[in-house]
């Protein structure tokens, strides 16, 4: 997407403080909270930090540790909306506490890089990395009901790295779909990307030669609904992926309510491990000061948060590695 364009207005606030507000509603507000690190369980995340590195949405320092703050609780995070150009996301590292890894995709469409980072005291990235590419001789069998529109490929190709926590491994796929317009050819041309990805899936794990049995698909799917009858989600599920649904029925979107990021998984063993999910709805905590300021509206808000944070929700889930 373009850059969100700054706020025609100051304000400014204290990280700490701000942080402090997140850490508290992570661990008091129901419906929000995200459980703690521990040593059988895996926490696995995803963000779409929107146009991060894009030299016309430069983040400030205190939004930079704002950022960090949220990545440090989980042990793995798939972060789409990387920029070719790294100057920000170098920063976001420094942020982090110190024994973070990264390894990124190389640009695709939109100039993103599909980037994961890790926790290396918990999480140890094994050998597979690679973005998922379909062949063009195998694009015919990519195919949606009741529509002739052909699949020509991922704008941006699904980047698979494989982990390992505790006893478990977990193929995790970093993917940011296709979103376009609300036409019905950039529609079909999502909903065949989902379709790709889920057929994917299902014939990695029907071959036998996976490199991991439990590949878990994660990242901004640019699904408006996360239920049956949703032309996405269809085409995701259609051949056995599947998604849970979270407790708290948050969207991902700050503003339209979206649930355009999500989790999906296989029913084998990834699924078997399966704990819970979430959705981290920050835009409650942070900045308050600015919602209840009596001279500013929400749109405001809105636009403040988009800017210097993302116009998406963390999405996040838990699985047993014991």
């Amino acid at each position: 997407m373009p850059p969100f364009p700054k706020p025609d207005f100051s304000y400014s606030y204290d990280p700490q403080t701000e942080i402090q507000k997140l850490r508290t509603w992570r661990d008091t507000e129901p419906g929000r909270q995200i459980p703690t690190k521990q040593n059988d369980k895996m926490l696995l995340a995803s963000w779409n930090i929107a146009n991060l590195g894009d030299e016309k949405q430069v983040r400030a320092q205190d939004d930079i540790e704002v950022m960090a703050e949220v990545l440090s609780w989980f042990d793995v995070v798939a972060i789409q909306e990387v920029k070719e150009g790294l100057s920000d996301f170098r920063r976001l590292q420094a942020a982090l506490p110190s024994g973070y890894a990264a390894v990124m995709s190389d640009q695709g469409g939109n100039n993103e890089r599909m980037v994961f980072i890790h926790d290396t005291a918990r999480v140890d990235r094994l050998e597979l990395a690679g973005e998922i590419a379909i062949p063009p001789s195998s694009h015919r069998y990519i195919r949606l009901p009741h529509s002739e529109q052909k699949f020509d490929g991922f704008d941006r190709n699904p980047f698979a790295v494989a982990f390992s926590c505790g006893n478990r491994e977990f193929t995790i796929v970093n993917a940011h779909l296709y979103f376009g317009s609300d036409s019905t050819h950039s529609k079909n041309r999502r909903a065949l990307e989902c379709y790709a990805l889920g057929r994917w899936a299902d014939l990695r794990d029907k071959r036998g030669n996976a490199y991991s049995d439990n590949v878990v698909v994660i990242g901004d799917l640019n699904m408006p609904a996360a239920e049956p009858g949703d032309q996405m989600y269809d085409a995701l599920t259609a051949r056995g992926l599947h998604i849970p649904a979270h407790q708290s029925r948050i969207g991902t979107t700050i503003t339209e309510g979206k649930h355009y990021d999500q989790l999906a998984f296989l029913p084998g063993d990834a699924g078997q491990s399966f704990i819970q999910e979430g959705v981290f709805d920050f835009d409650g905590a942070l900045f308050s000061d600015l919602w209840d300021d009596p001279q500013r509206d929400e749109s405001d808000f809105d636009a403040y948060l988009r800017f210097h944070i993302s116009d998406h929700r963390p999405i996040w889930a838990q699985f047993d590695v014991s």
